[in-house]
């Protein structure tokens, strides 16, 4: 989408929030909160503006997970670690509001700045680990398309017909191109359009596993972060490709060989596994079988909703968004208001 209609979007969300805040504050629509809500993070780290940012929603600040912990505990939210939530949906005599909290993709900023602010507030978490990440064997596109595109003024690119030149000499221009590439990406061979991706980003001198390096912990700080009373590690496959457009075969070596990595690091099997991307398109109900057949306990996407008992290897959660980082916005989405009313 072009800029303007993200800018649209933003606002329109805002607003949905600031209502939704409001009917929680005034005790409405009481029947749209869930038992417990599982929330979705990224990169938490004090926040540096740059003209170019097409990955902020997958950022915040460690004083807006502070604020929000805060909010949540005010508002009578207990916090579990996330392989508990099963047991607790099950539990018909537990009534008591409970909020898990996950990470995905082993961002080095959650060692340095999410850890203290769980550890103020006694609150567990799951970081969930892409292997070819900390092993430095695989890219991050999202990250060397932010870098490359944000530098350049244009660059040449073969998008499925012929070799193209593509101008960024505008914000608008580079966010078209963004979504060009995302869309390509999802729309072809994963890994080799990834690949071309990288070789283009090498082309104009960007080494895209040293942005790896940069950002993702390795099996050493895993470890070490392992060894945190309110820490577990859970899986997130070994190449964080979209599990549904793989062949079934592929699919579940992806998620068991991801398992075995988190167990040879900390010798503790994971029993929770987060599917990349974790959107309808990229997760169906083919990975939640596999995933309960590998001995799963828990197995979440990103799709917005609350956990239910029935569906344990096909969890929702709620995203703790970069563009809305108010903690009213936090009791808005834990009240599941905006979902009831989106579903109207």
């Amino acid at each position: 989408m072009g800029q303007w209609n993200r800018h649209l979007k933003r606002i329109t969300i805002g607003g949905g929030l600031e209502a939704a805040w409001l009917a929680n504050a005034a005790g409405l629509m009481r029947e749209a909160r869930g038992r417990g809500v599982i929330f979705t993070l990224h990169h938490v780290r004090p926040h540096i503006a740059k003209p170019f940012e097409p990955n902020q929603h997958l950022e915040i600040t460690p004083d807006f997970l502070d604020a929000a912990l805060r909010r949540l505990k005010r508002s009578g939210y207990r916090f579990v670690p996330l392989d508990a939530v099963p047991s607790l949906l099950s539990d018909s005599q537990e009534d008591r509001l409970f909020a898990a909290f996950t990470l995905d993709d082993g961002y080095r900023n959650n060692l340095v700045h999410a850890v203290p602010v769980f550890e103020r507030h006694g609150a567990p978490f799951t970081v969930f680990v892409t292997q070819g990440f900390a092993e430095r064997s695989h890219s991050i596109w999202w990250e060397t398309l932010a870098l490359l595109l944000g530098r350049e003024n244009s660059i040449e690119f073969n998008f499925g017909g012929e070799r193209e030149r593509v101008a960024l000499d505008t914000p608008v221009r580079k966010w078209h191109a963004f979504d060009r590439f995302a869309e390509f990406i999802h729309r072809h061979d994963e890994s080799r359009a990834i690949s071309e991706v990288d070789a283009l980003a090498r082309r104009h001198g960007i080494e895209p596993l040293d942005i790896t390096r940069e950002l993702v912990m390795g099996p050493e700080e895993l470890l070490k972060l392992s060894t945190n009373p309110l820490a577990s590690l859970g899986a997130h496959t070994i190449s964080h490709r979209a599990l549904a457009r793989l062949p079934q075969a592929e699919a579940r070596i992806e998620m068991e060989i991801s398992a075995d990595y988190v167990e040879s690091i900390t010798g503790i099997r994971p029993r929770t596994i987060a599917y990349p991307y974790g959107t309808p398109e990229a997760t169906t109900g083919r990975e939640a079988v596999i995933a309960a057949d590998l001995g799963f306990t828990i197995a979440v996407t990103t799709q917005p909703g609350f956990p239910a008992a029935s569906k344990p290897t096909h969890m929702p959660r709620i995203s703790l968004n970069g563009f809305y980082q108010k903690p009213r916005y936090v009791s808005a989405l834990a009240s599941g208001i905006p979902l009831k009313l989106l579903r109207k």
